[in-house]
């Protein structure tokens, strides 16, 4: 193998390194409400498809309809086996296996919510950093209690 080549290699596995940390950083920061780290690990233009909520279009937009969503709710996000596809030294198309679950108290009951899905993303490295551009959250398997409403209403 080449100076060049073995150089490549370590930047790209240091890519894949910071990319599994600022995804890992996004699930800590929503499971502990942790606003202002989560909204700094996404870009500005970032754009966010759920399929709960439908799209949102700037990181602003979307940090303020995360908040409401998990306003009172216990949640813990977990990714698995990330896919990560890099198109260019700074841009990268991420596939994360996921599985969510969320508490709540409704009224007097205590619900839940389960859900099993792939996050689809696209992460870009702005002035030295990675941070996500975009965001589809797809489920191919959910369930929850008996009477919850589900997701939390946004108003």
């Amino acid at each position: 193998m080449t100076a060049t080549g073995a150089n490549h290699l370590l930047e790209e596995f240091a890519a894949l390194r910071e990319i599994e940390l600022l995804a890992a950083r996004r699930d800590r920061a929503a499971d502990t409400k942790d606003w202002d780290l989560y909204l700094s690990l996404h870009a500005p233009d970032h754009h966010s498809h759920n399929g709960d909520y439908g799209d949102w279009n700037s990181a602003e937009e979307m940090i303020t309809k995360v908040k409401k969503s998990m306003a009172n709710l216990i949640t813990a996000h977990h990714r698995h086996t990330p896919e990560i596809t890099f198109k260019s030294a700074t841009v990268a198309n991420c596939i994360w296996a996921m599985e969510g679950q969320s508490f709540w108290q409704q009224g007097e009951e205590e619900h839940w919510f389960h859900a099993y899905g792939h996050y689809f993303e696209t992460c870009e490295k702005r002035e030295g950093s990675w941070l996500f551009t975009s965001r589809r959250l797809t489920y191919f398997h959910t369930r929850k209690s008996e009477g919850a409403i589900w997701p939390p209403p946004l108003d």
